[in-house]
């Protein structure tokens, strides 16, 4: 399989070109906040987006964001949380620039106009979520932190005239120079006029801030264009991937039935926090016996613990019980639950709600320095689609858009220090056999959520590896949907090769037949992609 999937720049394809000093792809917290950094910095930037601007995974976050903000709270406690939930995989690096350098990238978000929730004092009302021991969680309009924070950020970037929006566009692949230095993007414009179809943005530096992955299975609390591509895309281009096996499924994830596919309505975590609990079908808690803190264990203790329950009692989903917080609690905390679960006839005030786990986040991705810079020259990465190695086996609790903001900021002021030289592009041929046809999506979601979900096993994920082998990609077309799905089949394709590989159960990663933590795996699983297109996978120290 050949680097690149699009036709560039030929006699036959004239296409289009655009330029700019810098290019951001994705308009989530990571890729907004980076346009701003790079436009205080004096960089001109083109912003692409594969929807609208304000479409990206944060508007739909709704817990809130961790930071250290109170006086009964300090970095170093955060610290310890983010590294006990990350078992043994995080870089304690880049853990302490998250921690020290989070609060005032929160403030920062209140002087651009974000408005957080407020206690009686006036001061940030902060909640508690999974594995936190403080009340650290800040939040916004109750349960809508994220579309509060997407706001504030994306007037800033529209009122910025230094910055391009380019909407609708999906990034294909990297342009290089003959050092292999970036160089910019080819992108697919959806649509017609001066910028559609393919064309090429020419940069030489491109930060990749597209988010996750979670249309790689069939039930995801991920919008429909969380499609890996971001993360695809740098792994063509043979940039180092990594953890891409701890794949957080959400334990509270609204459950619509046997046959629901797509993104599903998340129940925050934070409903947890303010004291709801869970029940098994038998309106029996189990929570008590699993972890010191209950229903707000880790994640990825309740999702399994969630998991073995519903298998012992043969029931398809388990209950949230959040009755006692009160009908003022749900209105003025979680108005957004609240309809979303009266929407499907369901009132949390006076009903218990069906949840499950399902696919929400994941910890791995484009590997990065402390400074965002990838393994290619002038790539960078931020937010969910990089592993900056902050989350280790298991993202703990609202530190996602902390993340995003913290390592954006450092990322823009990486490539104002890194200064990278516009240079020729080096045309590479292409080969379309690499596309995947749309038609095959929804199975390769369903192997995925049967056999590289929550449980694993050799023989489960020796079945997926099998029907991605040898799955027949006849019919393929250049569109937007093969584009996609190829994306996700490459990143499907890595994240079994790597369960496959760890043969331990750590955090977000649960194998059924290797159930213990194993010290010869507290390492990183590293891919790339060689010259000849084969992946190759290494083991890695963890603060390599």
């Amino acid at each position: 399989m050949n680097v690149h999937l699009s036709r560039w720049l030929t006699a036959e394809k004239p296409g289009w070109t655009v330029e700019a000093d810098s290019i951001v792809i994705g308009s989530g917290v990571a890729g907004l906040s980076a346009a701003l950094h790079l436009r205080k910095a004096g960089c001109s930037v083109l912003l692409v987006t594969k929807a609208q601007i304000d479409e990206g995974s944060t508007r739909w976050a709704q817990g809130g964001i961790a930071a250290a903000l109170s006086d009964d709270d300090s970095p170093s406690e955060h610290r310890d949380d983010t590294l006990t939930a990350g078992v043994g995989l995080c870089n304690v690096q880049a853990v302490e620039v998250l921690v020290t350098e989070g609060p005032q990238a929160v403030r920062d978000l209140i002087s651009l106009g974000a408005n957080f929730d407020l206690d009686p004092s006036g001061e940030i009302a902060l909640t508690r979520e999974g594995g936190h021991h403080r009340d650290r969680i800040a939040h916004a309009g109750g349960d809508a932190t994220g579309a509060e924070i997407s706001r504030a950020l994306v007037a800033a970037v529209i009122n910025d005239s230094g910055i391009e929006i380019i909407e609708n566009a999906l990034a294909l692949d990297l342009l290089t120079d003959e050092s292999g230095a970036a160089q910019g993007i080819t992108l697919h414009v959806m649509g017609t006029g001066q910028r559609g179809g393919v064309g090429a943005a020419l940069a030489p530096a491109v930060i990749l801030t597209t988010g996750g992955f979670g249309q790689v299975f069939g039930q995801t609390t991920n919008p429909y264009v969380s499609t890996g591509d971001g993360i695809a895309l740098a792994l063509r281009a043979g940039a180092k991937v990594a953890d891409l096996e701890f794949v957080q499924f959400h334990p509270t994830v609204m459950w619509l039935g046997p046959l629901a596919q797509g993104q599903q309505p998340l129940v925050s975590e934070a409903v947890r926090g303010e004291g709801a609990h869970l029940l098994d079908i038998n309106h029996e808690p189990f929570m008590q016996d699993q972890h010191e803190l209950g229903d707000l264990a880790p994640r990825d203790i309740v999702s399994k613990a969630i998991t073995r329950r519903m298998r012992e009692t043969g029931s398809d989903h388990v209950w949230l019980d959040g009755r006692m917080l009160g009908a003022d609690m749900w209105v003025h905390r979680f108005p957004n639950i609240l309809s979303n679960c009266r929407s499907r006839g369901i009132d949390p005030v006076t009903d218990l709600i069906p949840v499950a786990p399902a696919q929400h986040y994941v910890s791995g991705g484009v590997m990065t320095d402390l400074m965002g810079r990838t393994s290619i020259k002038g790539l960078y990465a931020a937010g969910e689609s990089a592993c900056t190695g902050v989350h280790g086996a298991n993202r703990l609790a609202s530190n996602s858009l902390l993340e995003g903001l913290v390592f954006a900021r450092r990322g823009a002021q990486a490539i104002v220090q890194d200064n990278p030289q516009r240079k020729p592009v080096v045309v590479t041929d292409t080969d379309d056999s690499y596309l995947v046809p749309h038609r095959l999506r929804r199975g390769m979601q369903g192997v995925m959520d049967r056999n590289a979900g929550v449980l694993r096993s050799e023989e489960s994920l020796q079945h997926a590896q099998h029907w991605l082998e040898t799955m027949d990609n006849a019919g393929a077309r250049e569109c937007t949907e093969d584009w996609e799905s190829a994306n996700m089949f490459a990143i499907s394709s890595v994240l079994v090769q790597h369960a496959l590989i760890r043969a331990e159960t750590r955090g977000s990663h649960w194998r059924e037949d290797y159930p213990s933590l194993e010290s010869e795996f507290q390492v990183r699983l590293v891919s790339h992609r060689n010259s000849s297109g084969d992946v190759v996978t290494e083991m890695v120290g963890i603060n390599s």
